[in-house]
């Protein structure tokens, strides 16, 4: 299978990338950025990319028209409040009105199916209020990043319902793992990467809470969403993508503090500022796997101290060339 992938060279994209291509897809990475110096040396000549801008509409219907079998749509800003009201146009424009383009030039080109990648951001304030969030909870969006990725997932069922086109919406819970840098687009890092930029850094990584949430390894989503590229006749046009577990950022943290002897990962005392950014002041709520469990049978395969000792492996390996 020929798979292009959106937002490519992010470090999502990237992971799923390593996935197609170890199940033996060919991939094309559709990015503004290259490739970093060490995944160029790592894929070498095993993928195709093409660099350009997602909101050029003939470059996206070229790179389309030359041929392809699936779409991952990826390419997104991950904005915070400071750039929702300094720049609201261009998060418009990359996270919500360049897809139409794109699922334009894919029905006209044949193409079997799209992945689009949405957020548990969607959820918004129902992630809250709830003890799990599934598929049919009623979302209540409130950031520009989880307005648009709730709309893009509404605007892609209500095109596949009308043009009987295969579209897969999928709501990623908190990403972190391999690849994963300052792009420009993502403006606050995972809390696992912060907490090993402070390890790179030589300095404590101060944590405001705990950070409960159940976080899931890169690799592990770029499994899931190979699944659903592959799979012959999905159930539905929506699935959370999650460990189904809950852990903690600072859990994390210690474990890969027990891996160097001499960093450490604590909760900040009274009065004392975090270095660590929890992407908000509370915790939400855990995403329900069940869908894509019982229609696939499919468990994240790395759990809080995998994904620590397999994150600082990674790290050791590459962090020079990222």
């Amino acid at each position: 299978m020929r798979v292009l992938v959106f937002g490519g060279t992010g470090f999502v994209g990237l992971n799923i990338a390593d996935a197609l291509l170890a199940r033996g897809h060919a991939v094309t990475l559709f990015d503004r950025a290259g490739l970093p110096p060490a995944a160029a040396e790592t894929f070498a000549e095993r993928l195709t990319v093409v660099q350009g801008d997602i909101t050029d509409q003939r470059t996206v219907e070229d790179v389309i028209a030359a041929g392809c079998d699936a779409i991952v749509l990826g390419a997104a800003i991950t904005a915070g409040p400071e750039r929702d009201a300094a720049d609201p146009e261009t998060i418009l424009q990359v996270n919500l009105s360049a897809q139409l383009p794109i699922l334009t030039a894919a029905r006209r080109a044949g193409v079997r199916r799209i992945i689009n990648l949405s957020s548990a951001a969607a959820y918004g304030n129902a992630a809250v209020k709830y003890a799990q969030l599934d598929e049919e909870t009623a979302c209540d969006p409130v950031s520009l990043y989880a307005i648009t990725k709730f709309t893009s997932e509404r605007v892609a069922a209500r095109l596949a319902e009308l043009w009987q086109f295969d579209i897969i919406s999928v709501r990623l819970s908190g990403v972190f793992g391999p690849w994963e840098r300052a792009t420009g687009v993502r403006d606050t890092p995972s809390a696992q990467a912060q907490i090993l930029d402070a390890l790179h850094q030589g300095r404590a990584a101060i944590l405001p809470r705990p950070g409960v949430k159940d976080w899931i390894y890169a690799p592990d989503v770029a499994n899931a969403v190979s699944l659903l590229t592959e799979a012959q006749r999905p159930q539905h046009r929506l699935y959370n993508i999650s460990t189904g577990q809950e852990w903690s950022a600072l859990e994390w943290g210690q474990h890969l503090a027990a891996l160097h002897p001499g960093f450490v990962c604590r909760l900040a005392e009274p009065g004392e500022t975090a270095t660590i950014d929890l992407h908000g002041p509370v915790d939400r709520a855990p995403l329900s796997i069940t869908r894509l469990e019982q229609e696939f049978g499919w468990r994240a395969r790395f759990d809080c101290a995998d994904s620590a000792t397999a994150l600082s492996q990674w790290w050791t390996q590459y962090r020079e060339g990222t």
